[in-house]
């Protein structure tokens, strides 16, 4: 088996999710590692990899801004003299589903440093992971019906009415590729175990992102609706606590439950203790075949 080097999943990025080609222009918007979240040495790494393989390479340091994540008018029009943006920042994940400049090439990693760009998440072939994520899509949209179980108790079932196309999904590229097509979870109902706690999709931050249990704690789902939680008294307590203020917070239906999906990538991991930053872990570990998770 041939090594794998964060210099080979910088390359994978590059070559095989970007398609990029000497002469090719890219620009990496990358997050200082002083924000808790992405290394340095992620954005340093793919910058000499590009340099080896004849790329013009220029970086800029686009920060961390929970609050009101956007484009500046400067970074649009920079942006525009660029064929390939690479995001390794939250900025890329925070806007995944606004507009991006026309006829460039987006990317937004998930391999936060050089450690997993060097793992089998970064070194894993691109194109087999988009091919993996195509066939799920094809089987999960064609099921009579499908059905999620676990050991802890989640049992959920319904008939998917995915929408294969463009419009289903961020039209910004993920690397790596680890999930596939998000399931409306309209029809969906049933109990859903979760892991200890809830947490944030990483599309918008604030105060007390996290809120832990106790103990077990299940999700009841009926025709994607949140119907209530079952627990401990003082868990559902937090359960609910939670989902009233963030729901206030962004003035969203606290009960709607938009979507599910799994990880499809057996090289994702997160080898460190999630509980030291859950924004962290939730920006990685959603790609592993063990995880399923709910947007709400």
């Amino acid at each position: 088996m041939a090594e794998m080097t964060p210099a080979l999943g910088a390359r994978n990025l590059l070559v095989n999710c970007a398609n990029a080609r000497p002469g090719d222009r890219l620009l990496i918007a990358y997050e200082p590692s002083e924000h808790g979240y992405f290394d340095d040495d992620a954005h340093e790494c793919v910058a000499r990899e590009a340099e080896r393989i004849g790329l013009a390479v220029d970086a800029v340091d686009v920060g961390f801004d929970a609050d009101n994540p956007h484009l500046s008018e400067e970074l649009r029009q920079r942006m525009q003299g660029f064929d390939i943006i690479l995001f390794l920042a939250r900025l890329g994940d925070q806007l995944r589903f606004s507009d991006m400049p026309q006829g460039k090439k987006v990317i937004v990693s998930f391999a936060l440093n050089a450690h997993l760009l060097g793992s089998g998440f970064g070194n894993a072939h691109h194109a087999a992971f988009l091919e993996l994520k195509n066939e799920a899509n094809s089987v999960i949209s064609r099921a009579d019906e499908v059905r999620i179980t676990c050991p802890a108790g989640s049992d959920v079932a319904g008939k998917s009415s995915i929408v294969l196309g463009p419009e289903s999904d961020t039209t910004i590229m993920r690397f790596p590729m680890s999930v596939f097509t998000p399931v409306p979870s309209a029809g969906f109902s049933g109990r859903i175990a979760l892991p200890g706690f809830l947490t944030g999709t990483g599309s918008r931050y604030y105060d007390d992102y996290t809120v832990e249990f106790d103990g077990p704690v299940h999700a009841l789902l009926r025709d994607g609706r949140l119907e209530g939680f079952e627990g401990g008294s003082l868990d559902v307590e937090r359960a609910n606590a939670h989902y009233d203020r963030v729901s206030s917070l962004f003035g969203i239906d606290r009960n709607f439950v938009h979507s599910w999906h799994a990880g499809i990538h057996p090289g994702c991991g997160f080898p460190w203790d999630a509980g030291s930053s859950y924004e962290r872990w939730g920006g990685v570990a959603f790609g592993n075949p063990r995880v399923l998770h709910f947007h709400t």
